[in-house]
């Protein structure tokens, strides 16, 4: 055996390993999720004071629509105040926000960055409150939302996280991007509760008690992905996080391809730097502790993301295929049933993640625009360095026609 059928046999089971190992996981989670969540009796009988957090960064389009809609909630409005955490706006968006019955905070960083803006305004809005709940600011709560996140506190929950899901649907690319954060909810969120794991934070529409969410913040200086810091740190020391898929925020969803870039990109970098700082640990937790809650989170920093994971797969398979009926003799160990397998799993858990309210005509246009979403996530592995080091700014409240 040459020195270069021993390289391709290792390179082969190594992709195995990694894409096989995946497709099993996000298919487990998929399963799990058709499933509904064991409730947990309430353990309290409270009403909370809430501090509702919107930090923005030069989000004129959308900030003052969106602190209006803040203040329409079923929950006592003298028990929750919206807090504004202004960065960058512009002097008409601060005097329209000042007429609302809301608290504005005004900030300004020579790098601005989510974590940084949430630290300063819970450093002066002071500690009068019992949960702090995080929005972007393009979220809009639907009206029971406080109300449902409470509840959950009355359970014993420290950290809840809310459905976030699609404000709109007007370009394939917003119908793509609708469609990943709900296959992410179902095997991330809902999957993982099923099973008794804790749900992955999302970096909006998620509630911390107060007290623990401002001092966990203040050892948090991410850059960008500051929820996966944030959501590591708390698994680490075993804080399970809850997930409540009837309590739905709206987000808006990216319309253009580049826009989709720097957000992946933004994204992957994160996952990257923290698997880097957390393996060890996360090993370490898992075989000295036990602590499989947070192994596996730290694993999902690695996990490939779930359009490149069909991607590379079905390309894979395809080629195994090819040289099943085309090539004699093979240099190949992997039995092509494996990749086989690999791609009916990952196509299973997609048609068990993606809601049925998405199988229709405007979906069907849209796949045609997947071959375009996997090759700007593909490429934007190549572009991360650096990426993780400054702020990258997805802009809100654009509408663009279909």
């Amino acid at each position: 055996m040459d020195a270069l059928q021993v390289l391709v046999n290792v390179l082969e089971m190594v992709l195995l390993a990694y894409f096989g190992f995946a497709s099993i996981y996000v298919f487990v989670f998929a399963l799990a999720g058709i499933f509904n969540v064991r409730k947990k009796r309430n353990i309290f009988s409270k009403q909370r004071r809430f501090a509702v957090l919107i930090p923005g960064y030069k989000e004129d389009n959308v900030i003052v629509e969106v602190a209006r809609r803040a203040l329409e909630q079923s929950y006592p409005e003298t028990l929750f105040d919206v807090v504004v955490i202004a960065d960058s706006f512009q002097a008409l968006t601060l005097q329209k926000l000042r007429k609302l019955p809301i608290e504005l905070v005004e900030v300004s960083f020579e790098k601005s960055t989510k974590s940084k803006a949430l630290n300063k305004a819970m450093a002066i809005i002071g500690d009068a409150f019992d949960v702090a709940l995080v929005l972007d600011a393009d979220n809009v709560m639907e009206f029971d939302f406080i109300e449902r996140i409470n509840e959950a506190f009355n359970k014993g929950y420290k950290v809840v996280q809310g459905h976030r899901m699609a404000k709109n649907t007007n370009t394939s690319m917003a119908i793509l991007d609708a469609i990943s954060e709900e296959v992410n909810n179902h095997i991330f969120r809902k999957g993982h509760r099923v099973l008794g794991f804790s749900s992955a934070l999302i970096g909006s529409g998620m509630a911390f008690d107060y007290h623990f969410f401002k001092s966990t913040m203040a050892e948090v200086n991410a850059v960008g992905g500051f929820d996966k810091e944030l959501e590591l740190k708390l698994l680490r020391d075993r804080n399970q996080i809850e997930y409540l898929h009837e309590a739905l925020v709206l987000d808006e969803k990216v319309q253009k391809s580049e826009v989709f870039a720097n957000q992946r990109k933004r994204w992957l970098s994160a996952q990257f730097v923290y698997f880097r700082r957390f393996a060890i640990s996360g090993l370490r937790e898992l075989v000295f502790r036990g602590n499989v809650d947070f192994a596996d989170k730290v694993y999902q920093m690695i996990s490939p993301p779930r359009i490149l994971l069909l991607g590379i797969v079905a390309m894979i398979t395809g080629f195994y295929f090819l040289n099943d009926n085309f090539f004699e003799p093979s240099i190949f160990v992997v039995p092509s049933w494996s990749w086989y397998m690999s791609l009916t799993l990952v196509i299973l858990a997609f048609l068990l993640a993606i809601p049925r309210k998405f199988y229709i005509l405007s979906t069907a246009k849209a796949i045609f625009t997947l071959p375009k979403a996997f090759m700007v996530m593909f490429l934007s592995l190549f572009k991360l360095k650096g990426a993780n080091k400054k702020f990258i700014h997805t802009q809100h409240g654009t509408v663009n026609a279909q």
